[in-house]
């Protein structure tokens, strides 16, 4: 059976007042009067039935009694006013489990984690990679980094990267070589590397003008970063998606022959429970990541082309 509580109003008065050995400081503080202080008190002692006050000449001093059930008092609720502040403003510190595409993680999010740990030293990053979307309800996963087209119902989604698909291949394959990549026709002297989760080489052959080369011929591969992987060691030329190829772009290790380039047909979006936006650690993490990507739209500028200018018509 349940223990029975104390009134739980009173009970606040009291600790106020005995505080500060004062019923007008106590009333002050809680902001009501003071008869409603000493009615509040009064209403505890019956309950008790123990005085927990003596009133004298313009002072005031606990009973026995009332020292003995400060403490308990004072610490119950300071307890209760934690646990309500945790519950209003939860803590930025703790592990946040991300839930993202393998690839994406490998080529982009794993190597900019440092500069996340150095900005928000409290908060563990935990990825869950896998190609199997997050479910919210069933999984345990803060947030979501999602390849796909924004609809997500139920759920915040917002857009922080977009896609560019253009060949990229070791700098050896545009500057070495019998056959050096100058024009999308010298295509036909080298091997396409196909990745199988995006359009590949037909759409991009056919905008770039180019009509006898083989858009099925090649070696494929279901991860993109192997694809690129297979393109940095000059195995042959991949059509690159901007967000994975970009950090081997900026490297050198990679290089675009050409500047044609088609729009992706889905971009990168950041995705949690709409209820949890603004908690502190999710809502850090989300910063940065947008704050990530616009550093990579500025570097981009600068990431210089080889081969081709983009005025350039293939031989028709």
């Amino acid at each position: 059976m349940p223990k029975r509580l104390p009134p739980l109003k009173p009970l606040r008065a009291f600790e106020a007042a005995a505080r500060h050995l004062s019923f007008t400081q106590a009333a002050a503080e809680l902001n009501v009067t003071q008869a409603a202080i000493s009615h509040q008190i009064k209403q505890l002692e019956d309950a008790l039935g123990a005085a927990l006050f003596r009133r004298m000449n313009r002072a005031l001093k606990l009973t026995e009694e009332g020292e003995a059930f400060l403490p308990a008092v004072s610490q119950a609720l300071e307890t209760v006013a934690s646990a309500a502040e945790r519950i209003r403003t939860p803590q930025k510190a703790g592990p946040l489990t991300v839930s993202v595409l393998p690839s994406f993680a490998s080529t982009w999010l794993v190597p900019r984690l440092s500069r996340f740990r150095q900005r928000e030293p409290e908060i563990d990053i935990r990825l869950s990679a896998d190609y199997e979307l997050a479910d919210f309800d069933l999984d345990d996963i803060d947030v979501a980094i999602r390849w796909g087209k924004g609809d997500y119902p139920g759920l915040a989604a917002e857009r922080f990267m977009t896609e560019e698909l253009f060949p990229v291949c070791s700098p050896r394959l545009v500057l070495e070589g019998p056959h050096p990549l100058k024009t999308p026709a010298d295509l036909k002297h080298h091997t396409l590397l196909h990745d199988d989760v995006l359009t590949d080489w037909r759409v991009w052959l056919l905008a770039a003008g180019v009509n006898d080369v083989d858009p099925d011929k090649g070696p494929s591969f279901n991860y993109s970063d192997l694809v690129l992987q297979a393109a940095i060691d000059g195995q042959g030329v991949a059509l690159g998606r901007s967000s994975l190829a970009h950090d081997a772009l900026a490297r050198g290790q990679l290089v675009r022959p050409f500047g044609i380039a088609l729009p992706g047909d889905y971009a990168y979006y950041f995705v949690c429970p709409s209820y949890a936006v603004q908690r502190p650690r999710i809502k850090a993490f989300r910063d940065w990541l947008f704050e990530e990507a616009d550093r990579d739209r500025r570097q981009d500028e600068e990431i210089p082309r080889l081969g081709a200018r983009d005025d350039e018509a293939p031989d028709a």
